[in-house]
């Protein structure tokens, strides 16, 4: 089929909008990174309302084919941002077809340098996930709830498993549990007693909870750093809203609310209490760094 792919690059050759291509094969039989089909191609493009219109799928002789277009910027935003992890292999397993303005080389090589800024964006995204999650869990564990509970710890337990990948400088991968089996043993042996252990199934929720409480809580600073440098750039106190509309916390505007409680619980940030609505006589909670607000 590289006859077939080979035409189709020359046919996309001729947009002048096109940026790069890049292909992607389905590492196996059963692999679901690239949908399902053979081989992915992943164009960019610089006209956003190509990238919009075109998603399309071929097949030759039994070979299936996926064709993706998408603008720099919302891959750029996928990798930063998005939930979808297989955007983060295609990036950095695939093979580059056309480059014109060396534009995905540039990408995958600040994927692997895997800055400082982005590390902490995507700390905070993870933690804030995992935070929902454990808090979920230990609700449905006290009200008896247990496949519920399960259910949740496991998702938070795969959240602190991609926490341990990004301190160790590191994208998370789609195989997050081979890959934190290789960078940290402790967790992956949690993750085995959850889903193998012969215990009952409340006291295997217990230990992880347990298991959390102490070791992921007490990371909270450091993965909350990018919310706490916003707390502390200015001397006056933050409302809520405020917070929402700062682009640096898009990602987590809806569990600012959980975040905000648990970090003034942790003595990590601190309340401030502001007038709101005279007619109603009510009072407006607002936010602040603990060192802004000794000062």
């Amino acid at each position: 089929m590289h006859n077939f792919i080979e035409q189709r690059l020359e046919v996309i050759r001729e947009h002048n909008a096109i940026v790069s291509v890049l292909a992607v094969h389905k590492p196996s039989l059963y692999s679901a990174v690239t949908d399902g089909f053979d081989c992915l191609l992943l164009v960019v493009t610089r006209q956003d309302g190509q990238a919009q219109r075109h998603h399309v799928h071929y097949i030759k002789d039994n070979f299936r084919i996926q064709e993706r277009w998408i603008t720099p910027e919302a891959l750029e935003e996928q990798i930063v941002h998005g939930v979808e992890r297989s955007f983060i292999y295609w990036v950095l397993k695939g093979e580059i077809l056309l480059d014109r303005e060396t534009f995905l080389e540039g990408l995958r090589h600040r994927m692997l340098e895997f800055p400082e800024e982005i590390r902490d964006q995507k700390l905070l995204i993870e933690f804030s996930r995992f935070l929902r999650c454990y808090m979920r869990s230990k609700d449905y564990l006290s009200e008896e709830h247990l496949l519920d509970a399960y259910h949740d710890i496991l998702e938070a337990l795969h959240h602190w498993a991609r926490i341990a990948i990004i301190e160790a400088g590191f994208h998370p991968e789609v195989t997050v549990w081979s890959q934190v089996k290789q960078i940290n043993h402790g967790i992956y042996k949690l993750y085995e007693e959850l889903t193998l252990s012969k215990e009952t199934l409340k006291q295997r929720v217990e230990l992880v909870l347990l298991a959390c409480e102490f070791s992921v809580m007490s990371k909270m600073a450091a993965c909350c750093k990018p919310l706490l440098q916003q707390l502390g750039s200015r001397s006056e106190a933050w409302s809520l809203e405020e917070l929402q509309q700062c682009p640096q916390l898009t990602d987590v505007r809806n569990e600012l609310p959980l975040l905000l409680n648990k970090l003034v619980k942790k003595t990590l940030a601190k309340e401030v209490i502001a007038a709101a609505d005279p007619e109603l006589s009510s009072l407006e909670l607002r936010y602040q760094d603990v060192k802004q607000a000794v000062v």
